[in-house]
């Protein structure tokens, strides 16, 4: 492949927040480093800065419809990719509030766990424009760099020394399926551009698309690729934790809409029992093994895989519906999760437990907490009016538009059985007794987070229209994506030749 590495004004243009992000990431190292002494309160307010300034142009660039391509269709700005680049750099800004205080607890390296959060999200704001195999590649690999350390952060912390070597342990063979499975790919068809690929049913196409697909269900943590998630959601900051929970995963699946609905349109048939598989598969062992917690983390761990089966009928519906519903429940999903997160680390910040029944009579101790966590924990099950139900049903009605009534039976059936585990955590925070009576303390910054995850979960439950259509002209790309053309099998060679 071939082309010009010259960019115009209007190319920069299209890489404007990107450029931005850089260059503010660059201040943050400058200033970490010219001034050691000064706060690292600080530095986060200045890193959340950066992320406001490049937010605000990542919703000008909406308001003003621009998009494009730069680099031979490699990097793609369209309304998708702006949607998830504004909930990357969303969720990064509230994780960053929710660390302000838990960085204390670092014995070194304060300043650069910032450096290494917002380097993070610049990976992911590429990842999100991805639009061929090796920049696929190239910018997973960079998100995925600040994540190893992250993991490990806690360096006098066993369970943090043991979550960050098997993340990166599974992480590297997850790159190595990518790359095996991109060579395939590019040796089948010659193309790198998934826009550009016509692909045929032959061995190596099916078998480097199904590699590259469980390279990227382990970032999104379906099952089987599931194994890393509830160890290294134990072992890891809990920011760190509530970081993967969330923007990893909408990185990955803006690349997974491309892959499915652009170079895997005429595959169809073929991908969709795949994807229900894994749906089912997700949701089942997720809530089952989710039962059997004494973990706050590990609860939510298994909760965030189970989510995933849900994100999952989504893709199994295979339509423009299907792809709107995808995003309205990531959107959900990220006020949900990164408030109960919040409520974790404030209470673990409070009585040094993560274990759930440590969350005994709560209410008491914090009316404020015990009652956002209900809410939170109600949204994720899917009880309405809050967002998460209104998430569930727009997934489920695109799956039953599709015909996908076995799927969309087991996925109710699955919402029972998670409603147990939740509502364990409610019990024990409004019948259990309480062994102390102390207040729980809340940071400034801490109750910022809880407040935007209620506003959000509320807010998009009673009056989700805006947001709906939001959504919809964020994926008018797929408006066209109908019934698959016949897949194309190549005839088998002569005997003998």
């Amino acid at each position: 492949m071939i082309f010009s590495l010259t960019l115009s004004v209007a190319d920069l243009l299209l890489l404007l927040p990107e450029i931005f992000l850089t260059c503010w990431l660059c201040l943050i190292v400058i200033v970490d480093f010219a001034f050691p002494r000064m706060s690292k309160d600080q530095l986060a307010f200045l890193s959340v800065c950066g992320l406001a300034g490049t937010f605000a142009c990542l919703v000008w660039f909406d308001v003003a419809h621009i998009s494009g391509t730069v680099f031979a269709n490699m990097f793609v700005l369209d309304r998708m990719a702006l949607f998830f680049k504004m909930f990357i750099v969303a969720t990064t800004t509230l994780v960053i509030l929710v660390s302000v205080q838990y960085v204390d607890r670092f014995t070194f390296f304060r300043g650069e766990y910032y450096v290494l959060v917002v380097m993070s999200a610049l990976g992911m704001m590429f990842m999100s424009s991805a639009n061929d195999l090796l920049s696929l590649f190239v910018s997973l690999e960079f998100s995925t760099l600040g994540f190893y350390v992250l993991v490990g952060y806690l360096r006098e912390d066993f369970a943090s020394n043991e979550a960050g070597l098997k993340f990166f342990i599974l992480g590297v063979f997850a790159a190595g399926l990518l790359a095996y499975g991109i060579s395939l790919v590019y040796g089948e068809t010659g193309k790198l551009v998934f826009s550009d690929m016509h692909l045929t049913a032959t061995s190596g196409t099916i078998i480097g698309f199904l590699l590259i697909f469980a390279a990227l269900g382990f970032k999104i943590g379906a099952v089987p690729f599931h194994s890393w998630i509830p160890d290294t959601y134990h072992g890891a900051p809990t920011p760190v934790t509530a970081f993967l929970s969330l923007a990893p995963k909408g990185a990955a699946l803006a690349i997974l809409l491309r892959i499915f609905f652009v170079a895997l349109a005429t595959f169809k048939p073929v991908w969709i029992v795949l994807l229900v598989v894994v749906s089912i598969l997700s949701m089942t062992y997720a809530n089952i093994v989710a039962i059997a917690q004494r973990n706050i983390k590990r609860l939510l761990a298994y909760s965030g895989i189970a989510q995933i089966g849900n994100v999952l009928i989504g893709f199994a519906a295979g339509t423009k519906m299907g792809s709107d519903a995808i995003l309205f429940y990531l959107l959900a999903y990220l006020f949900a999760n990164i408030g109960a997160f919040a409520v974790v680390i404030a209470v673990s910040q409070a009585i040094g437990s993560e274990e759930i029944d440590d969350y005994s009579g709560l209410n008491r101790r914090s009316p404020f907490l015990a009652f956002a966590m209900l809410l939170f924990l109600l949204s994720l099950a899917g009880v309405p009016p809050l967002a998460g139900f209104i998430g569930k049903l727009y997934i489920f009605v695109a799956a039953i538009k599709e015909g996908l009534y076995t799927l969309i039976t087991v996925a109710l059936i699955n919402i029972v059985i998670s409603m147990y585990y939740y509502l364990v955590v409610v019990k024990k925070m409004y019948i259990n007794e309480p062994t102390d009576l102390s207040p729980v303390l809340i940071s400034g910054s801490m109750k910022a987070v809880i407040y935007v995850g209620l506003a959000g979960t509320l807010v998009i439950g009673i009056y989700p229209q805006p947001f709906i259509d939001w959504i919809i002209s964020a994926t008018l790309m797929f408006s066209n994506f109908a019934a698959p053309s016949p897949i194309v099998i190549p005839p088998a060679p002569p005997l003998g030749g």
